[in-house]
C-alpha cells in the first residue's frame, strides 16, 4: 500500500503477485484429510443383503442400521459391524488388523465393516454402522491426526530471526534518519527499502520449488508425493515405522516347512494335505498348501470321494478317498489341538509344533488312515515371507541413519521372526507406544498394535524428538501414515492409505523409500545453500543502510534499485534449487539457531566488504550521491554472486561444477548490474574502471570468504 501510496504500482504489483502465489499454493493443499476421509467411505460395501419385511432385499450399505439382519457369502465386503447369528465364514480383515492370516469366525463371533468373506455362510445381526463401526473409529482418527511439518518450523524460524534482528535495526535507521531531519520523501523511500530488504518473499516459493524438483526426480522412480513437502521431511526422518502385511512381507501364505511324522516323507505329507485342500475356494491356506505340493510334485494322482472344507467348529477340512489296494483312507487337515484328539500324538511332534510357533509361523496337523484308525503322518508351517529386497533396503536405510521399527496387528512371535529376518533389532513391545523408561534406539517391534495403538506408537515416538515416518497399506494404517510426518503408503495400498500418505511407492518392496531419503537429502543441501545465503544478505542489507546512512547522510539505495535486486539476488538465487548436491549419511534437520548464526557470520563479512567499498568510493573517488548509490548497487549485486558460490559448497568452493541454471544466474547477475552500472538505467552510471574493480575485489574477496565459511560450518556443525 505504501508504494501504491508514493507512485510505485510496479513494485507493489510484483510483491502483491509474490504474496498471492505463496497463499494459493497453501490453499490448494488444504483439503488431505477430507480427501482420506472420502477414500474411507468409498473403500465400504456399497451395497447389502439385508431382510427387510421377511425378504431378502439388496439395499444401500448406507441404509443398514443397527439390529438388521444381514447375509454374508464368498466375496462379500462386510457392510458394518455384525455378530454371526448362524453359520460360520472365513474372514479377511488384513487391511482392518494387519493380520496376514484370514481367520474362522463362527456363531456369536464379531466381523468387522470392511472385511472380505474369504469362505462360507452367515446370517448376522448389524451392532454398529458409519462412524460407530470399528472402520468408522478409524476414519475419525484419520480426521483427529496431524503433525507440524520440519519444512513449517523452518520456515518459521528463519522469518522470526530475520524479523526480531532485522526489524529491530530497520527501526533504529528510521528513528536517526528522522532526527537527522531527513526530508520526508527521502525518509518515505528509506523506510520502503529497509521493509523490502527485510521480508524474505522468495523463501515460501524456493522450498515449493525444491520440494517440484525433487517431486519430478522422484516420479522418474516410481514414486509419488502427494504432498510437495514430503521429500524435505524424508530428508530429516530419523525412524521409518514399517506395517509387516504387505510391506516387509508378500502378503501371501506360503508352507515354510514340512515336518513328516511316522516315518512319512514330505512328498507324502503334502500330497496327502492336498487331497484336503480344496482347489475352488478361495482358501488362503489350500492354495498355499496345493502350490508346494505342486512345486514337490506331490500332486495327488486322484480325487477324494468326499470332501469337506474347513469348518471353524471342528477346526479342521477333511477327505475320503481310496488306495491303490481299495482300501478306504481319510486324510485330516487342521489346528494341531484338533487333530491330536483323534490321533495318537508323539512328545517330539508336540514339541516341533511349538517350536515352530513360536518361530512366528502357523501350524496345521496332518492325519491320514483308516476311519477310526488315523494317525499323524506330519506337520505343516505355513508364514507370510519378506519380501526379497526387504532385509538388504533395511540395512541401505539403517545406513543412511534411519532406523527402522515394525509396528503390525500379528502376534509377538510373529512379529519377531519376520524381524529377525529382515534385519529389525530390538525388543519386542506389545500394545500402545513407548513403554515408561523405555529408550526408543532399544525397540524395534511394537506387536498386536490396533490403529488407535499405531498412531500412539507414531507420536509416542515424535515424543521423543523423532522424526517418524510411517509406511502402511491398510486401512488400519491410515491414522498413523496421516500423524507421521512423512506417511507412506506401498504400492499395494488401499485408497485410504494413499489419500492419507505424503508418498506412494509405485512398485513394491522400500526401494522408493531409500530414493526419497537421498533426494531429499539433496535438496535439502540446496535449501541449506539458499538459506545460507538469504540469511546473509538480509542480515548485511539492513545493517548497510543504517551504516551507509551514517557514513554519507543519505540512503545509500533507493527502493527501485531495492526492487532490482530484490528480484536479481533472491529470485534468482532460486537458481540453487536446481544445483548439484550430494546426499548427508545422517538425518538432514534444519537446526535453525545454528544456521541463523552461521548466515549471520558470513552477512557480518560481507558487510565489511560492502563498507569498504561504499567508504573507498565516498571518501577516494568523491563520488556524488547518486554515483555512489549506483556504486553501492553493483558492490551488493556482485558480493552477493561471490555469497552464492561460496555458501553452494561444504567444501571450498571449487570442489565442484555448479549447475548450468545457477552459472545462468550468476551471469545474469553480473550483466544487470553492469547495464545498471554503465549505461545508468534508474541512476547515474559508473566508469569502467571503477566498475571494474569491483568485480575483481569481489573475486579476492570470494576467497577470503570461503575460509570464513569453512571455520564456521566445522565449529557450527553444519
Amino acid at each position: 500500500m505504501m508504494e501504491v501510496a508514493i507512485g510505485k504500482p510496479v513494485e507493489a504489483g510484483v510483491v502483491g503477485a509474490l504474496l498471492l502465489f505463496n497463499a494459493t499454493l497453501s490453499f490448494l493443499q488444504a483439503n488431505r484429510a477430507n480427501r482420506a476421509l472420502a477414500a474411507l467411505r468409498r473403500h465400504l460395501a456399497p451395497v447389502a443383503l439385508a431382510l427387510r419385511d421377511g425378504i431378502w432385499t439388496r439395499i444401500p450399505a448406507a441404509e443398514v442400521v443397527p439390529g438388521d439382519a444381514v447375509r454374508l457369502s464368498l466375496g462379500a465386503v462386510v457392510p458394518a459391524d455384525v455378530r454371526l447369528s448362524s453359520g460360520a465364514v472365513l474372514v479377511d480383515q488384513s487391511t482392518l488388523t494387519g493380520e496376514s492370516v484370514p481367520v474362522e469366525i463362527g456363531t456369536a463371533g464379531m466381523v468387522y465393516a470392511g472385511s472380505l468373506i474369504r469362505r462360507g455362510q452367515a446370517v448376522a445381526e448389524v451392532t454398529a454402522t458409519g462412524a460407530g463401526t470399528y472402520f468408522g473409529r478409524t476414519a475419525e482418527l484419520v480426521r483427529n491426526a496431524h503433525t507440524s511439518s520440519t519444512e513449517q518450523k523452518a520456515i518459521f524460524g528463519v522469518t522470526r530471526g530475520l524479523a526480531l534482528i532485522n526489524g529491530a535495526v530497520a527501526t533504529a535507521l528510521l528513528v536517526a534518519a528522522w532526527a537527522e531531519s531527513l526530508p520526508t520523501a527521502e525518509l518515505a523511500g528509506l523506510a520502503l527499502t529497509a521493509l523490502l530488504a527485510t521480508i524474505p518473499v522468495a523463501l515460501p516459493a524456493t522450498f515449493t520449488l525444491s520440494a517440484a524438483f525433487a517431486a519430478r526426480n522422484l516420479a522418474h522412480r516410481k514414486v509419488l508425493l502427494t504432498r510437495l513437502s514430503a521429500a524435505h521431511e524424508a530428508a530429516a526422518m530419523d525412524v521409518l515405522c514399517a506395517d509387516k502385511t504387505g510391506t516387509l512381507t508378500r502378503s501371501v501364505l506360503e508352507v515354510a516347512d514340512v515336518v513328516p511324522m511316522d516315518g512319512s516323507d514330505p512328498t507324502a505329507v503334502l500330497a496327502a494335505a492336498a487331497l484336503a485342500s480344496s482347489e475352488a475356494d478361495q482358501d488362503p491356506i489350500d492354495t498355499a498348501v496345493r502350490a508346494a505340493a505342486n512345486r514337490l510334485g506331490a500332486t495327488p494322482s486322484r480325487r477324494p470321494l468326499r470332501f469337506e472344507p474347513f469348518d471353524p467348529a471342528t477346526r479342521m477340512a477333511q477327505a475320503d478317498t481310496v488306495a491303490p489296494d481299495g482300501t478306504a483312507i481319510r486324510i485330516v487337515k487342521g489346528a494341531m489341538e484338533a487333530v491330536a484328539a483323534l490321533v495318537s500324538v508323539p512328545a517330539n511332534a508336540r514339541s516341533r509344533a511349538e517350536a515352530l510357533a513360536a518361530g512366528g509361523q502357523r501350524v496345521l496337523a496332518v492325519a491320514q488312515g483308516a476311519p477310526g484308525a488315523l494317525r499323524l503322518v506330519g506337520l505343516l508351517a505355513l508364514s507370510d515371507p519378506p519380501r526379497e529386497d526387504s532385509r538388504e533396503l533395511v540395512a541401505a536405510l539403517c545406513a543412511l541413519g534411519v532406523r527402522t521399527v515394525m509396528v503390525t496387528g500379528d502376534s509377538a512371535a510373529t512379529a519377531a521372526a519376520i524381524a529377525k529376518r529382515v534385519g529389525i533389532d530390538g525388543a519386542v513391545l506389545e500394545g500402545r507406544g513407548l513403554s515408561p523408561g523405555t529408550r526408543a534406539d532399544d525397540v524395534g517391534v511394537f506387536a498386536r498394535v490396533l490403529p488407535e495403538a499405531k498412531v500412539a506408537v507414531v507420536r509416542s515416538l515424535q515424543a521423543t524428538g523423532r522424526v517418524v515416518g510411517m509406511c502402511g497399506d491398510g486401512v488400519n494404517d491410515a491414522p498413523a501414515l496421516r500423524q507421521a510426518q512423512i506417511g507412506i503408503a506401498v504400492s499395494t495400498a488401499t485408497d485410504a492409505a494413499k489419500a492419507a500418505a505424503g508418498m506412494v511407492l509405485m512398485e513394491p518392496g522400500l526401494g522408493g523409500i531409500v530414493a526419497a531419503v537421498r533426494e531429499g537429502r539433496v535438496a535439502f543441501e540446496r535449501l541449506l545453500a539458499f538459506t545460507l545465503n538469504m540469511v546473509a544478505k538480509k542480515t548485511e542489507i539492513v545493517l548497510f543502510l543504517a551504516l551507509g546512512l551514517a557514513v554519507t547522510g543519505y540512503a545509500v539505495l533507493t527502493p527501485g534499485l531495492m526492487v532490482l535486486m530484490l528480484m536479481t539476488n533472491d529470485f534468482l538465487a532460486m537458481s540453487l534449487t536446481t544445483d548439484r548436491a550430494s546426499p548427508a549419511d545422517r538425518p538432514s534437520v534444519w537446526r535453525m539457531q545454528r544456521i541463523t548464526m552461521a548466515g549471520t557470520w558470513l552477512g557480518a563479512c560481507k558487510l565489511v566488504f560492502s563498507l569498504a567499498v561504499l567508504a573507498w568510493g565516498r571518501y577516494a573517488l568523491g563520488l556524488a550521491q547518486g554515483a555512489l548509490q549506483t556504486l553501492a548497487f553493483v558492490t551488493l549485486i556482485a558480493g552477493s554472486q561471490a555469497l552464492l558460490f561460496v555458501a553452494r559448497e561444504r567444501r571450498t568452493l571449487w570442489s565442484s561444477q555448479p549447475s548450468r541454471w545457477v552459472l545462468a544466474s550468476a551471469v545474469t547477475n553480473l550483466a544487470m548490474a553492469t547495464v545498471v552500472g554503465q549505461w545508468g538505467l534508474l541512476t547515474p552510471a559508473l566508469a569502467w574502471p571503477v566498475t571494474g574493480a569491483v568485480f575483481a575485489s569481489t573475486a579476492a574477496f570470494a576467497l577470503v570468504l570461503d575460509q570464513v565459511k569453512l571455520v564456521v560450518r566445522a565449529r557450527l556443525a553444519l
